[in-house]
């Protein structure tokens, strides 16, 4: 049976609980569970975490808890019964668990760790506040330790501040908002550290009562290691000045044997000392620790023969230092203890001992030997600070240690009153001793001994040190034959107070033989006393002292006789007649000096103290010994301060007319003195006197005249010091005033109580008398007024003794009230009067509700003054503090309420007046200057927030009922209640609190809300119907709607737990709020329409809170303003624009939600289920236009959100640019808002400048750009621009566009825009400007053509799936890549800025599984740009620099190839099926533009036939030899041979698809060319490209094996095998596939196109030698569509300036001498790749003019040997457009002549998969051709046997030496001639003999018939023969050209 629980109703799990059991509980150890019921060894109950499951578990699983229960039955609370920080801990430890497993998944690695050793400290603490184990000092301090954690992590992790007081937190519902305020101010700075109770009282009395805090230095010395005493040693450690060079501390001594350990047993681990009450201003001293270490054994260590070994002396031995500096840089943290190696130095010098330790600082290292490296002193330290009782209770273990206390010399900067001391230091310092007729000086000891006065030797008077017991007799160290000994060694003499009089120090001086028998003879003595005569002790000064002779037999046991003598010379002085017969006579060369300290509270140095205690002896000098008083040390008067009040008082009974005014001044220097930080702790001693010894009843009558007495005269005296000073003790005269009446009433049974109450009536008229005086003119009077301001509260406590609460609080009053006001004293006296006022309300007087009642109006008053001036805010705040502070504690008592009553009167106007200046000033101050006057910080901000909320909390219904009810009109209303909405805006706009100030925020929100909620019916009230105002109804709906969007109120974004916990404590105040706000809204009635469509935007706000019940509050407020709106107007067109902007600008800045979305539409549900507002319009309009509205509104919305989710801080540029794009251009498109289309015109324009995208950011300008016209009309200020014309402002943008442009690199286009510029300044004659556009202008062109441009690579992105934002969901973009960005580059950041993102690994289009699946797919491949024939020039000369500009960019077109194979795969050669399906994207916009990215809009798809694959790859294959063997000739690569050697390797025998072979396989077989006569062009062309592959492989190999080096010549040697058999294969393949091609001519077998060969280059109609010339040319690649690019660092921007068209001839027979010499040439580069997938890699377009990098040259040897072969991409595909035509029928001649064309070179594929006819351009006449017709193309394909092919020349001649040709002015900017290329040069035959010769192979040449000599191998030597006969001034073209016409 289930039994309620009447005690176990709270336990925690001890142990993880599974259970299959019905209806149990799963639980982990650590849980806590509520229990319920219980029965046979089962509880029922919940967990916590889990209240809502309930359930059974095993009793013995729980550990229960004492509990209290309130409310006991279903909804009982059960509270455990443990200490709260317990409780505390324990929840804040598991919701930073939470967390603390969050860091490591977010890389916060530092935290992580930090945060998990706290977490272990604090479960350790936790552990012992639980075990209860702890004193109450500890306990204390580990909750500190704990509140000190908690705090830093809740910080650290961004969690809410905690308010404390005693380390637990605070219950705001206790305490004041003010109180609360200054508690999270103290929790937020310290974690708040607990006040006690001295404190406080330190912090009442003001300045000067700071006390001072003690540090402690431990010291433990642990080994002391050495290996050359071997004797025993002490070591004693000291605190050294070095600075005033003297020793601060007593020395701890340690005694150490001969091993180096401790001498006594006993101490092993406990050579510890404690330097004591070290301040503040010791550690700034230039301090050292030394240790002196001083050996007991022979007289010289090294020599046995000094001395016999039983005779031991001290001598000194050596010394170590350690500068304080460096163990506090070492030691960082208090408490922290690290150990330093002190090593040990041996003076060199024993008359330099008494000063080794500043020899060592100073490192005089002559005077001292430094030790070997193991030798010295091994210590330990530890700083300690605070009390030495603390200290003592903190570190137990280490006192238990005999730890030795070893005080500071002299007293501490504290003296506390039961420090009983009585120490006398004596040093030895030095001697002077005369020789005694003896050889060498004497080896002295001094031996000390302490004797009273009658002779007997005190025992255990003499200490060398703390650590070791005292002794009876002390014998100083000897040094070595010195008779000028200088010890410099301290010695405490610790003497009983009762033996010091009459005591002596005798000093007896022997000499140490170190003869065998080791003698100490005595041969002098000293001595002197301890007291003088006068009864002072002997004074802290160095003395000299007499040096008495005697001998080993001389007597002491009779002291008198020598006690008799003089000790010094001023004791001889004063004994001047001594008798002649002496007992001792005295040395009078020899002398003794000592120097003594005396550290005593019971002993003075003082005459005049001493005389003051004795005045009976002397009663006539009483007045001086009084008026000397002042000039006692305080030291010694707080010493005997009892007995100094004693001896006062009886003074004053004695004769008071004689001794009253001066015992009344001593008085009151005594009781200053003890405001003294040093003697504050001797008050207490003074209240003690004052209520336990104190006797003088008569004494209060003569205080009270004398005081009286000096207040009245405060008009009158000029010096005003000693009335200041009476008026500073006035608390301690009235304590001795009221004790002595006390005294005497009791002693008398209250006599004279009204002659006392008439005094006191009168001395308070004094009082006031000197606070009403004007003190403007008297700045004496004004510090005695503030003294007397500062003492007076501190008179209240005594004054309640003797009075009633009423009559004490009417003086406070009258005196209060006597100040003058603000206006008449000074701003000083200000300060003084209210902190005057501020100690009143602290004081236990205010806490009294009779006297509170009496004093609270004054107080009030002067507030109100000082708040109306804004003067001393922050002490005024502090006030009012103290009062709510009061209020709140005894708001039970009945009193109050007039008290509340009181304030608001007085107040409140007043506080909201002061806020509103406050808060105004602070604003205004930061956004001028950036920062802030003292008195607008946010501390006084915060004071008086929180005191306007103490004052709004304490007022109840009916103090604001009577609050609203006292205005005179409704002005003054109005004026209210517009402040207070004002203030209240304020506090939620300026953030008055820190974010981690929960409580304090939620507080405030919650009474600004109850304040609401009192203030609205007065609102509609008086400002409703005729009396509508509406600036008052606009204040409330701002606050109501800046309330409701407080982030402090958003609970959504809180943790279960704590949005629990507010919403237990306060609700949900956003719905209370917006129900206010709906209310009000509804009690509008007709003024409604004032707030269309003005409120529309801010109650849009609050529908974007993602709180349900909010919105479905102001669904029917739209639902109201959309109504009225169409009745006004019609339509819904202002309420569309102003709730767009908002939208735009609210969810911008962070707000709404995805459910935002659903929100619209269900306005459209409003218009079906309310028929009844519908009847009063059409409704079939009223029901379109809304629905229009909504649904505009809400694809707003779905764009506004994604780009607020894009403009996230840690989203990547790319997403933020997409999101404004797809923003911007809805903007445009789709609701046609010009204003915000520019605003986010110029967002995207910021986007793309902080990417660096330059040429993106001035294209996003163009679009406004385009907006504005020519012309003058003015335009307003709109973001940045100022007020000026749109010509003006257009022209700034054009300005700023050339700049992004040409940081861009993008010159061409800001080029039209220059133009543009241009234009207008020519019309408006603005020349200056026109010049300086022409100039940039023309620097854009110098650009162009010299600086560097990288081409980028294009991406392809798919987006598909549901997760995508909205603009990217599904959709297709192209990207245009950053610079040298490769595609793994380009994949591995799209892919972190979609971390969710999968990366599909293949091309295909995916199916709709994936379009609608909740995931995130991410489609990536690379595309090639396929550039508009349109925009590329089309002038062969036109270099390729400026070409491949054309084709990257304005590209809207772009294509990617997908292999695959048609049919069944052809397992013997599968390139005989694969196809290619080429799949063209057309874009919405061309690249570049407003974005990197452009959407897809549609694709193609076309395939591609392995054949025309085939051309393409070894095509491009071609071009990237040819470009790399470029580079190896023009030393691009810097010696690294390696990729030559790869690619050549590649090709010649590749290893991977089989290289060429694989194709002449599959399309040159007799069985494909047979089966396939469609491909028989295609088979030619293919054969034509193999052949040139060959010939450049073989300029490749010849390159190579110039380069190659040494250790690679094998490789050269198998490249070139394996070249020879590649040749013979395709020349049989050549042979064998020649049948099956139609078309082919007689030079088929060899190789040689016809003229029909699509090739385009004419051929020869006779066959060749093998030596002929052969011609290798270029070909311009303007017949490829765009799709062939390349740097243009490539030989045809160098020869198009350089070789200008020279005719250049190649003979065969010479290159066969010296191929190598053959390639200096300079061919493109390009990268194409065999790849059918992958894209090029970005080139550099190298615009330097062909001049800057000079020209290549030949050899001489070539020069003289050959014509150079140029090595040219072949000419194909188009019509060469610059040739001769050597016929006049436009037929091939005989023998034709190749000229260089002046073309750009060959751009490499980007896409190696283009078909053929893409890259075909329409065939276009030449630029410069004569006859301008078309050309048929012809093929060419360099044959084995070579031969001269040329293209045909143009019937016209030149010049006689024009070999150049001038194609365009900018390949020159100067007047000299281009560089030509390198050309052999030609042999001339000089004289006649030449011309001879001339004119008979010209004679030859024209009677030949040359169609018979096509076969003749004499033609070239016939040509040859002319050639070089030919004179410089005529060239072989034109002497070729004019006996060809003419034959």
């Amino acid at each position: 049976m289930w039994i309620p629980t009447e005690e176990e109703k709270i336990g925690v799990v001890i142990c993880n609980f599974r259970s299959s059991t019905c209806q149990a509980l799963v639980l982990e150890i650590g849980e806590t569970v509520q229990i319920l019921e219980k029965s046979e060894g089962w509880y029922r109950g919940f967990s916590t975490k889990k209240p809502s499951i309930k359930g059974i578990f095993p009793v013995s699983y729980v550990h229960l808890k004492k509990s209290t229960v309130t409310n006991r039955g279903l909804c009982e609370t059960v509270v455990p019964l443990e200490d709260p920080i317990i409780t505390e801990t324990t929840s804040t430890l598991q919701e930073w668990g939470v967390l603390w497993k969050q860091l490591y998944v977010k890389h916060k690695v530092d935290l992580f760790h930090k945060l998990r050793h706290v977490m272990n400290e604090l479960i350790d603490l936790r552990r012992q506040l639980i075990q209860g184990h702890l004193a109450q000092d500890q306990t204390r301090e580990i909750k500190r330790h704990i509140t000190v954690r908690l705090d830093w992590g809740n910080e650290h992790l961004g969690l809410d501040l905690v308010p404390r007081k005693e380390f637990e937190m605070v219950d705001q519902d206790q305490i004041s908002i003010s109180e609360l305020h200054k508690l999270h101010i103290s929790s937020r700075h310290c974690g708040q550290q607990s006040t006690t109770q001295g404190d406080s009282t330190r912090q009442r009395h003001g300045d000067g009562c700071r006390v001072p805090v003690s540090h402690h230095l431990f010291i433990n010395l642990k080994s002391f290691t050495y290996n050359s005493i071997s004797e025993d040693a002490d070591v004693f450690f000291s605190l050294y000045d070095t600075r005033e060079a003297k020793q601060i501390s007593e020395k701890f001594m340690v005694k150490l044997n001969k091993n180096g350990g401790p001498k006594n047993p006993e101490k092993v681990d406990r050579l510890c000392a404690l330097f004591t009450d070290l301040s503040s201003k010791d550690l700034k001293r230039d301090l050292y620790i030394v240790a002196h270490v001083i050996r007991t054994g022979r007289m010289l260590l090294n020599d046995s023969k000094k001395g016999p070994p039983h005779v031991q002396y001290r001598r000194p031995y050596g010394c170590a230092v350690l500068a304080m500096s460096d163990v506090f840089h070492t030691i960082t943290d208090l408490k922290e203890e690290k150990d330093f190696v002190l090593k040990v130095y041996t003076c060199n010098n024993e008359n330099e001992w008494h000063q080794i330790q500043e020899n060592i600082i100073r490192k005089s290292n002559t005077k001292y030997s430094a030790p070997s490296t193991n030798y010295g002193l091994i210590i330990s330290l530890q700083l300690l600070r605070g009390e030495l009782e603390q200290i003592r209770r903190e570190n137990q273990a280490v006192f238990n240690r005999a730890l030795a206390l070893t005080r500071k010399l002299g007293f501490p900067d504290v003296i506390l009153p039961g420090d009983t001391r009585n120490d006398l230091y004596l040093t030895l310092e030095r001697g002077e001793f005369e020789r005694g007729g003896k050889s060498v000086q004497k080896n002295i000891e001094v031996t000390l001994y302490v004797l009273y006065a009658d002779g007997d030797t005190l025992k255990d008077c003499i200490s060398l040190g703390s650590g070791e017991p005292s002794s009876s007799e002390y014998r100083s160290f000897v040094l070595y034959h010195n008779n000028s000994p200088r010890w410099s060694e301290m010695v405490k003499l610790p003497i009983p107070i009762d033996r010091f009089r009459g005591s002596h120090l005798r000093f007896e001086f022997r000499h140490c033989s170190t003869k065998d028998k080791g003698e100490k003879k005595l041969f002098g003595f000293a001595f002197t006393p301890l007291m003088r005569e006068d009864g002072t002790t002997l004074s802290d000064e160095s003395h000299e002292l007499y040096v008495y002779k005697c001998d080993e037999n001389a007597t002491f046991s009779n002291q008198g006789l020598y006690l008799s003598l003089p000790c010094c010379k001023e004791d001889f002085n004063s004994c001047p007649n001594l008798p002649a017969n002496l007992p001792f006579q005295r040395s009078p060369k020899e002398t003794f000096s000592v120097s003594t300290i005396l550290c005593s509270t019971k002993l003075t140095q003082n005459v005049d103290l001493l005389a003051l205690l004795n005045w009976k002896a002397h009663p006539d000098r009483v007045l001086d010994i009084l008026g000397r008083l002042r000039q006692i040390n305080g030291e010694e008067i707080v010493k005997f301060l009892r007995d100094v009040l004693d001896t006062l008082f009886c003074l004053l009974d004695d004769n008071t007319d004689k001794y009253g005014p001066l015992v009344f001044q001593s008085l009151v220097f005594i009781i200053n003195l003890l405001r003294d930080s040093r003697f504050y702790h001797f008050r207490p001693v003074m209240d003690a006197y004052i209520q336990n010894h104190f006797a003088g009843a008569l004494a209060y009558k003569e205080l009270i005249r004398c005081l009286k007495w000096y207040m009245d005269r405060s008009a009158e005296v000029v010096r005003q010091d000693h009335i200041q000073e009476a008026m500073r003790a006035l608390e301690y005269l009235f304590k001795f005033i009221v004790q002595s009446r006390i005294l005497y009433s009791r002693a008398t049974c209250g006599m004279e109580e009204e002659q006392f109450r008439a005094s006191i009536q009168e001395l308070f008229q004094s009082i006031r008398f000197v606070l009403s005086l004007d003190s403007r003119s008297s700045e004496n009077l004004v510090f005695t007024q503030a003294a007397l301001l500062n003492s007076f509260p501190d008179i209240f406590d005594e004054l309640l003794q003797m009075f009633t609460v009423q009559e004490v609080a009417e003086y406070v009053r009258g005196t209060l009230g006597s100040m003058p006001s603000t206006v008449d004293i000074g701003q000083s006296m200000d300060v003084v009067k209210l902190q005057s006022i501020a100690r009143t309300v602290e004081s236990r007087l205010f806490f009294f509700p009779e006297s509170r009642s009496i004093l609270l109006p004054v107080v009030l008053h002067h507030i109100h003054l000082h708040l109306r001036q804004q003067r001393e805010l922050l002490i005024c705040s502090g006030i009012l503090a103290s009062i709510f502070a009061i209020i709140k504690t005894s708001s039970m008592e009945s009193s109050v309420q007039e008290e509340v009553e009181m304030m608001v009167e007085s107040l409140l106007d007043v506080l909201l007046q002061t806020l509103l200046s406050i808060m105004s000033k602070s604003h205004s101050v930061e956004t001028s200057r950036g920062q802030r006057c003292p008195q607008c910080t946010a501390e006084i901000t915060g004071e008086y927030v929180s005191c306007l909320l103490s004052l709004l909390q304490t007022m109840s219904e009916l103090h604001f009922h009577h609050l609203l009810n006292n205005f005179h009109s409704k002005e003054e209303l109005k004026e209210f209640l517009l402040k207070i909405f004002c203030v209240f805006r304020n506090l939620m706009k300026l953030n008055i609190f820190p974010r981690d100030w929960s409580v304090m925020r939620l507080l405030t929100s919650h009474i600004i809300v109850v304040t609401t909620q009192f203030l609205s019916p007065a609102l509609h009230k008086n400002f409703s119907e005729a009396d509508f105002d509406f600036k008052v109804w606009n204040s409330f709906f701002s606050l109501t709607v800046l309330y409701i969007n407080q982030p402090s109120l958003q609970l959504e974004a809180l943790g279960p737990a704590k949005r629990k916990k507010i919403l237990d404590k306060h609700g949900d105040m956003r719905v209370m709020m917006a129900y206010e706000l709906f209310s009000m809204w509804q009690k509008l009635g007709d003024n409604k329409p004032h707030f269309i469509p003005g409120m529309m935007g801010p109650f849009l706000g609050v529908t974007l809170v993602p709180q349900t019940e909010v919105r479905n509050i102001m669904i029917p407020i739209f639902h109201d303003m959309m109504d009225w709106e169409q009745r006004k107007n019609g339509n819904f067109k202002q309420v569309e624009a102003e709730l767009m902007d908002k939208l735009d600008s609210m969810v911008s800045d962070g707000k709404g939600d995805d459910n935002h979305r659903e929100l619209f539409s269900l306005l459209t549900m409003l218009f079906g289920p309310y028929p009844s507002l519908l009847e009063k319009i059409e409704q079939e309009t009223w029901r379109e236009t809304g629905i229009s509205f909504v649904t505009s509104v809400t694809r707003l919305v779905e764009r506004l959100l994604d780009y607020r989710d894009c403009m996230k801080g840690d989203e990547m540029e790319n997403k933020k640019i997409g999101g404004s794009v797809n923003l911007m251009n809805f903007y445009k498109s789709e609701v046609n808002k010009e204003d915000m289309y520019i605003r986010y015109i110029h967002k995207l324009c910021d986007l793309h400048l902080q990417a660096e995208d330059f040429t993106e950011a001035a294209f996003t300008l163009l679009l406004y750009w385009e907006l504005l016209q020519w012309e003058d009309r003015p335009l307003r200020d709109f973001l940045h621009y100022p007020c000026q014309s749109e010509w003006q402002r257009k022209e700034n943008l054009s300005r700023k566009i050339l700049h992004y442009f040409n940081k861009g690199k993008c010159w061409e286009y800001g080029i039209s825009l220059c133009r543009e510029l241009a234009f207008q300044y020519e019309t408006l004659y603005d020349y200056q400007s026109l010049s300086w556009i022409r100039k940039m202008e023309a620097a854009y062109y110098d650009n162009i053509i010299e600086q560097q441009r990288i081409e980028p690579e294009f991406f392809r992105m798919g987006f598909y799936g549901r997760k995508f934002p909205f603009f990217l969901r599904n959709k297709e973009f192209v990207c245009r890549g950053y610079d040298y960005e490769r595609l793994e580059d380009f994949q591995q950041r799209m892919l972190g800025e979609f971390p969710q993102a999968i990366a599909m690994q293949h091309p295909n289009q995916p199916d709709d599984t994936i379009l609608q699946s909740d995931a995130q797919y991410l489609q990536i491949y690379a595309v090639t740009p396929v550039s508009d024939i349109s925009d590329v020039p089309q002038l062969e000369r036109v270099p390729e620099r400026i070409k491949s500009f054309y084709r990257i960019n304005n590209v809207s077109r772009f294509h990617y190839d997908r292999p695959f194979h048609k049919g069944p795969k052809d397992r013997e050669n599968e390139f005989r099926s694969l196809w290619i399906e080429r799949t063209t994207l057309i874009l919405s916009r061309p690249l570049p533009g407003i974005s990197r990215w452009a959407e897809v809009e549609r694709r193609e798809v076309m395939e591609v036939s392995p054949l025309e694959n085939a051309i393409y790859v070894v095509e491009n294959k071609t071009q990237e030899l040819r470009t790399l063997i470029s580079q190896y000739q023009h030393r691009q690569h810097h010696g690294n041979i390696n990729p030559l050697s790869m690619c050549l390797n590649g090709v010649i025998d590749a290893a991977v698809n089989g290289g060429i072979a694989r194709y002449q396989e599959a399309f040159f077989d007799k069985d494909y060319i047979s089966s396939h006569p469609e491909d028989t062009e295609r088979i030619t062309h293919l054969k034509d490209l193999m052949q040139e592959q060959v010939h450049i492989l073989g300029v490749g190999l010849a390159v190579h094996e110039k380069l190659v080096h040494p250790e690679m010549r094998p490789l050269h040697k198998k490249l070139v095998d394996q070249f020879h058999m590649m040749r013979t294969g395709l020349h049989h393949y050549m042979v064998g596939s020649q049948q099956g091609v139609p078309g082919v001519d007689r030079f088929g077998a060899a190789g040689c196109p016809g003229v029909n060969s699509p090739r385009g280059i004419l051929s020869s109609h006779s066959h060749m030698s093998p030596e002929s010339v052969r011609l290798i040319h270029r070909h311009s690649p303007l017949s490829l569509q765009g799709s062939i690019r390349h740097s243009s660092s490539s030989l045809s921007s160098h020869t198009s300036s350089e070789a200008g068209g020279n005719l250049v001839l190649m003979n065969d027979g010479m290159m066969g001498e010296h191929s190598e010499d053959a390639l200096h040439m300079q061919p493109s580069p390009s990268s194409s790749s065999l790849s059918s997938i992958r894209s090029n890699s970005s080139q550099i377009i190298n615009s330097a003019p062909s001049s800057a990098r000079g020209s290549p040259s030949l050899p001489d040897k070539a020069k003289h040997n050959r014509e150079v072969m140029i090595l040219l991409p072949s000419h194909r595909e188009r019509t060469s457009n610059m040739f001769y035509n050597m016929a006049e029928n436009g037929q091939n001649n005989h023998m034709q002549r190749a000229l260089l064309q002046q073309i750009s070179p060959c751009k490499p594929c980007a896409d190696p998969h283009m078909n053929l006819p893409e890259k075909v351009f329409p065939n276009t006449p030449g630029s410069w051709s004569l006859d301008g017709e078309n050309r048929e193309p012809v093929s060419y394909m360099p044959t084995s046997t070579g031969g001269v092919i040329m293209p045909p020349v143009p019937p016209r001649s030149f010049p006689p030496g024009h070999f150049l040709m001038h194609c365009d002015a900018f390949h020159h900017q100067n007047s000299d001639p281009p560089p030509a290329l390198p050309i052999r040069s030609l042999r001339k035959i000089s004289g006649e003999e030449g011309e001879g010769k001339l004119r008979t192979l010209t004679d030859r040449f024209q009677t030949s018939h040359v169609p018979q000599m096509e076969n003749s191998p004499h033609l070239k030597l016939l040509l040859d023969s002319v050639k070089h006969s030919l004179p410089p001034s005529l060239p072989f073209s034109v002497w070729l050209s004019d006996h060809v016409t003419k034959q």
